[in-house]
């Protein structure tokens, strides 16, 4: 007996209205980088940034929701959310993902908070497709989450500059089993624990307590914790990393790299943006780089998805390739082959 297939019923995005330029940018670098800088090398000509409304757990809902409206879903078919909203939120140790599930009226599901960084929702959808083929019991499955750790930034850090483009907002991916359509093919994985804590909130937990010393400090201390360390583990193995888990995803899908469509990637700095499209045969109409939005974490391949969609740069019978990294170190791809299933 062959195993089920599992298929994307679709998108939902939440955005903040608020925004950040490059401009702004360069200000709060107090010059460091010049506003020309901040869009032609770290890409950035502007990015979403949270209001008092939009806290991480209540941007999922509004993600969730608008999914529901796009694919037509009852929030009572969905057997398990899988929430892959940022650590910070409205209010810590609570579970997101059942926050999201009383929002949305989805009283039949449970629920289970993720956590992988800017790679946690190209891991979802494979714990996702994993349960929906494991278990008789599961049918639906929504991945949902949302993000803010902009709130973090110290733009006179000049080792931040890496993550001046990290933005606010939300996004959603409902996947059903033997859904006829957009089916999740293979995906790979590869995580580098060397590096977990090279970079990270440096104040607010149990090694190094918020204080009333360090208070202000802690609302920005995500930073470098070991610069030199990351920077050059990671200019030796992130690109190669990279490409093996494309390769990898590809292999496992029974694809090669000239079938890839369309790349979902996050958004990074210009020139590694352009150095990846090259070195897979693509050109810029065959993804979105993400310099109007910023970098939105593990919300930026849902959010190239549903962008690629509306400008129909995804159709039916597109090979996508979304692609992530996070902190940590972890990278991710898969594979969606977009359509009816053949």
């Amino acid at each position: 007996m062959s195993k089920p297939t599992v298929g994307i019923v679709g998108t939902g995005i939440y955005l903040p209205d608020k925004k950040m330029t490059a401009k702004d940018i360069s200000e709060a670098t107090k010059g460091v980088w010049v506003e020309e800088a901040v869009i032609n090398k770290l890409g950035i000509v502007t990015k979403s940034m949270p209001d008092k409304q939009d806290g991480t757990q209540e941007m999922g809902v509004f993600a969730a929701k608008d999914a529901l409206k796009n694919t037509g879903i009852d929030p009572l078919d969905i057997d398990v959310i899988l929430c892959v909203g940022e650590e910070w939120k409205e209010y810590p140790l609570t579970t997101s993902a059942l926050y999201i599930q009383d929002k949305i009226g989805a009283t039949n599901a449970w629920g289970i908070d993720v956590a992988n960084r800017c790679c946690t929702t190209v891991s979802a959808m494979k714990m996702a497709k994993d349960m929906l083929i494991a278990d008789d019991d599961v049918n639906v499955i929504m991945v949902v989450g949302g993000y803010r750790n902009s709130d973090f930034v110290d733009f006179t850090d000049k080792n931040m500059s890496m993550m001046y483009n990290l933005g606010a907002g939300a996004g959603a991916l409902i996947l059903k089993k033997n859904h006829p359509e957009n089916l999740l093919l293979g995906s790979h994985i590869i995580a580098d624990g060397s590096l977990s804590r090279t970079a990270g909130v440096e104040i607010g937990g149990t090694a190094n307590p918020i204080t009333c010393e360090n208070l202000e400090e802690a609302k920005k201390s995500l930073r470098l914790m070991d610069a030199q360390k990351m920077k050059d583990r990671l200019n030796e193995v992130s690109m190669p990393n990279w490409f093996m888990c494309i390769d990898k995803a590809l292999e496992k899908s029974g694809k090669e790299r000239s079938d890839i469509d369309y790349l979902a990637i996050l958004h990074i700095k210009r020139s590694g943006h352009e150095y990846i499209l090259e070195q897979l045969g693509l050109d810029e109409d065959q993804t979105i780089y993400l310099e109007d939005y910023g970098h939105i974490g593990q919300v930026d391949q849902i959010l190239s998805l549903h962008l690629a969609l509306q400008e129909k740069k995804v159709h039916d019978g597109s090979i996508v390739c979304m692609l992530a990294a996070g902190i940590g170190y972890v990278w991710a791809a898969n594979i969606i082959q977009w359509g009816k299933a053949s």
